[in-house]
């Protein structure tokens, strides 16, 4: 398809009581205009320009580095000025699509199906709305076919009755799209150019417009306030987890699951309820996530159970993992095969070997793990020294006893065995026992603090 997009993004957004900008509220962990230039970026259009204005500065920061084109409206007069700002970036060969910053739902097969009806002509996306209030209306003749759109501002009460609406997506040729545009007169209760305008001198000029009809209201919905972000995210990931049980994925509510990215799923997987997914997540095949996990931009391969309460953040967990309940893997952190980490154990920028374990309520960071370790309980790696961070590497097959503190730089060799309650600041040898302890000894007389008197 010969298009371009143009996206209109200029508004302030007051009812959203917020200092971010409209546009960049967020919509699933993106901001709502991510959504909409996600949707052009697929119809391969021959360009995309954004119609800026209120938060410019924080607007365009956040796509910079995207092969975006920007048109400044100031003032903000209605959204045929808008348009009017975007035609220099538009070919007379073209077709123009108008999409709206505040509406993120829109699927790309709905965008066209409408450039589809235009190829002679204008093509409007209409919806029929069981409460109209606040849209413009879309007035046909007794033949059906449209002839106008008249705002709300501007109907006669029989108009206001009609529940077929404007959407405000439309679609034209721009060498017919251009002339309207200049002709457009400000003569309204508002003071504004507005773009359903063009429908009246298409009819004046002979030229039809045809009428698309959205799928459902809700993905046309504009989003002016946070009661109506908050049913635009509700709406978005019933759409998400619709597409993950058709596709296999056992949820156990799909009410209470929440995709913020990309979630690729294997067979036969299962996701308890209040799972959160952002970024891009993959599930290998039989992975089953517990209640109440976070998991953002990290890969479960094959077989891995994730335990309830777990916090997992840009990590790697091997085949036939465990992890948790209560657990966080931090960025870097990687499982290797059959490994567990259990309940209150943080691991960060680390390796986790084949076989090993840590099981209770310990710190791995900056380490470096081998097979089939032993890693026992309370056992802490000091990494930082204030100033930088130290590696851990422990052989394969080592025992750490409980309690242990690793103070990096540090090695246990392979078959080593740490006794518990040490602190270990220096190499531990492989295949021999280790031990780092004060004499315990009992000091007479000793009395405990006592909280002074206020």
């Amino acid at each position: 398809m010969n298009i371009s997009v143009v996206i209109l993004a200029a508004g302030k957004g007051t009812r959203m009581r917020s200092r971010l900008p409209k546009v960049l509220q967020p919509l699933a962990n993106r901001p709502l205009l991510e959504h909409v230039v996600a949707t052009a970026e697929s119809l391969d259009a021959n360009s995309i320009c954004v119609v800026y204005g209120h938060g410019a500065e924080a607007v365009q920061e956040h796509f910079a580095g995207r092969p975006l084109k920007w048109a400044l409206q100031e003032p903000q007069l209605g959204t045929g000025h808008a348009v009017q700002q975007a035609l220099p970036h538009l070919g007379a060969d073209e077709i123009a699509v108008i999409l709206y910053g505040d509406v993120p739902l829109v699927q790309a097969e709905t965008v066209r199906r409408l450039v589809s009806a235009a190829a002679d002509g204008p093509a409007i996306l209409t919806v029929v709305e069981r409460d109209p209030t606040g849209y413009g209306r879309i007035i046909r003749n007794p033949a059906g076919a449209v002839i106008e759109i008249v705002e709300e501002k501007e109907a006669s009460d029989e108009q206001r009755r009609i529940t077929e609406v404007n959407t405000g997506l439309l679609a034209c040729p721009v060498k017919l799209l251009g002339p309207w545009l200049d002709a457009l007169k400000a003569d309204n209760v508002q003071g504004e150019y507005y773009l359903t305008d063009v429908v009246a001198s298409a009819v004046a000029d002979g030229i039809k417009v045809v009428a698309v009809s959205a799928d459902s209201a809700t993905e046309v919905m504009g989003i002016n306030d946070k009661a109506q972000l908050a049913v635009a995210e509700r709406a978005y990931q019933r759409r998400q987890t619709a597409a993950l049980l058709e596709a296999g994925v056992t949820l156990a509510d799909p009410a209470r699951v929440d995709v913020r990215g990309a979630l690729a799923c294997g067979s036969d997987v299962y996701i308890d309820v209040n799972a959160v997914f952002a970024g891009d997540v993959e599930l290998g095949d039989n992975v089953h996530i517990g209640p109440n996990c976070v998991i953002s931009n990290t890969r479960i391969s094959n077989g891995s159970v994730i335990h309830a309460n777990c916090v997992i953040e840009e990590a790697l967990v091997g085949e036939n993992c465990n992890v948790g309940p209560f657990a966080r893997l931090r960025p870097h952190a990687e499982m290797k095969q059959g490994s567990r980490i259990g309940n209150f154990v943080e691991m960060k920028k680390s390796t986790l070997g084949a076989g090993s374990k840590a099981n209770h309520l310990t710190y791995l960071g900056d380490a470096t793990i081998g097979e089939n370790v032993n890693i026992g309980c309370g056992t802490i790696t000091c990494n930082y020294d204030g100033a930088n961070k130290h590696q851990t590497i422990i052989g394969d097959n080592a025992f750490i006893g409980s309690g242990v503190e690793l103070v990096a730089p540090v090695e246990i060799g392979a078959g080593a065995t740490v006794g518990a309650g040490s602190t270990i600041g220096k190499d531990a040898p492989a295949g021999e026992l280790t031990i780092e302890r004060s004499r315990q000894k009992t000091i007479s007389g000793w009395q405990r603090p006592t909280k002074k008197k206020q």
